[in-house]
């Protein structure tokens, strides 16, 4: 009995065997202590004196909501997302491919279990009466009925099942985090949409503002002209400033227009049957305090990062695969049943049949194709590897270019409100000079020109705060982490 303990011992380690090929570990986070340079990213950004212009405070280490737009404050903007997850084809295809990376997953796993079957058939025979011991007949016929069980199973020796539905699993690690990126994408796409059409009407509304001006200067020029105090040489430069404002209005509306399809396509919905708010930057408020993730969790966050750090897993379990296609495959099968001329005495002991098998197959020569599918394997893991390192960097340059942005938006902000301010009390004293005399035409056109590039510019200014302000949450992962709700309907569906 003690003889074959070596034996049975062989024959567990070889079941319970670690998987052939390397085992994944996630990537380590870069070792960085920020986003930016020692002494680049200030407390807080400057302020202005307009709306808009609150002061923004870099948190390090502040949680981001999963529904992070509504740190914006509008209901409309909320409503609007709501809208777009419900419907949009884009997160309803990413949920799909979810369900189904889920239940190839399921289906790989029955690959752990012996596979059995059931068979029944009947015969009819002619034969020879020499084939059955009887020459003296000419030929008997017969028939032979047959009921059987039939079971199969690949010994997973070295893992290479274990290796493949590992594979499935890491596909099914992407595609959860496919989703989320779609999920982050698209709510991103529907605030930076509803910040564009605010500042497109914004601008719509300043450049009316700045054409009416124009009209009543060109009123007062008439009336001097009629008096003998203009020149008509200065009411045509009058009527060509403003009509060169007019101009400039059809296609901030065709741009208005247009961006309005795109928040409708972002909804799931047809141009023609959208009726989303509109959105004016009023009705938005601009956060106050934003978050600064610590490099260690951020690589964790960005679901852009986890599905490469997926991939990197799938390309290390297959070169498992790989490996254990190399290596002997061991196979028991035994099938058991009856077989009678009558159905009722199959199952009778005498009609017993039943069989036992074990085979062991060594690939020998396959002219080098398994030794290269493994070459090629290591290869496909080396590239997802250095696809993850550029994720990597290309998220952090993400948030780096993001937070010298935002303080660049708010020393910008406060210098076109200055800008804007000057430029109008510029434009009214220059007004009223040119009204008593006391001010050439040139000056009134220098300044009007001042003054609507500093009004056009400070509706864009605001509008990029907020732009931006949202292009950091999206940055930093958009706060997945704390939401279930898409993730967690795909993966019940396909646990069903």
């Amino acid at each position: 009995m003690i003889r074959y303990c070596p034996i049975a011992c062989t024959a567990a380690a070889l079941l319970t065997s670690c998987a052939a090929g390397p085992n994944f570990r996630p990537p380590e986070p870069p070792h960085t202590s920020g986003f930016l340079p020692p002494g680049q990213l200030a407390a807080e950004t400057a302020s202005a004196p307009a709306p808009a212009g609150e002061a923004q405070r870099f948190v390090e280490g502040l949680d981001i909501p999963g529904q992070w737009w509504t740190l914006f404050q509008s209901p409309q903007l909320n409503a609007l997302i709501e809208r777009g997850l419900a419907n949009s084809p884009t997160l309803e295809a990413a949920t799909a491919a979810l369900r189904q990376a889920n239940e190839t997953l399921a289906a790989g796993r029955g690959s752990f279990f012996p596979s059995v079957s059931a068979a029944a058939g009947v015969q009819r025979d002619k034969e020879p009466g020499i084939a059955v011991g009887a020459p003296q007949i000419g030929s008997v016929l017969y028939t032979l009925n047959s009921a059987t069980v039939n079971v199969s199973y690949t010994v997973d020796a070295f893992g290479g099942v274990r290796r493949q539905v590992e594979a499935l699993g890491a596909q099914a690690e992407y595609q959860k985090f496919a989703l989320e990126a779609a999920y982050l994408t698209l709510s991103a796409n529907i605030v930076t949409g509803a910040i564009a059409e605010s500042s497109l009407r914004a601008q719509i509304r300043a450049t009316q503002e700045i054409a009416a001006s124009q009209q009543k200067q060109l009123d007062i020029t008439q009336r001097r002209l009629n008096a003998g105090g203009a020149s008509k040489v200065d009411v045509l430069q009058q009527q060509a400033f403003l009509q060169t404002t007019l101009a400039s209005l059809p296609p901030l509306r065709t741009q208005l227009a247009q961006q309005r399809n795109l928040l409708a396509a972002y909804v799931g919905e047809l141009p023609a049957d959208y009726t989303g708010p509109d959105f004016t930057l009023e009705s938005l408020s601009i956060p106050t305090e934003l978050p600064v993730s610590l490099p260690s969790k951020f690589v964790e966050q960005r679901p852009d990062v986890q599905e490469y750090s997926a991939l990197l897993h799938e390309a290390t379990a297959e070169i498992g695969v790989a490996t254990a296609n190399m290596l002997p495959q061991i196979t028991l099968s035994g099938s058991y049943g009856g077989e009678a001329e009558s159905f009722a005495n199959v199952f009778s002991p005498a009609s017993v049949i039943w069989s036992v098998a074990a085979s062991l197959t060594q690939p020998l020569f396959k002219g080098g194709q398994l030794t290269h599918q493994r070459r090629a394997a290591i290869a496909a893991a080396q590239q997802a590897a250095a696809n993850y390192r550029a994720t990597v960097i290309t998220a952090f340059e993400n948030v780096a270019d993001t937070l010298y942005a935002l303080q660049g938006d708010a020393d910008a902000l406060a210098a076109e409100t200055l800008a804007e301010s000057t430029a109008a009390a510029s434009l009214q004293l220059v007004q009223v000079q040119y009204t008593s005399g006391a001010a050439n035409y040139l000056q009134v056109l220098t300044a009007e020109q001042t003054y609507q590039n500093a009004a056009v510019a400070l509706v864009k200014a605001r509008a990029q705060r907020y732009a931006d302000t949202a292009a950091l949450f999206q940055a930093l992962g958009g706060g997945w982490w704390n939401r279930s709700d898409v993730t967690a309907n795909s993966s019940d569906q396909g646990k069903r």
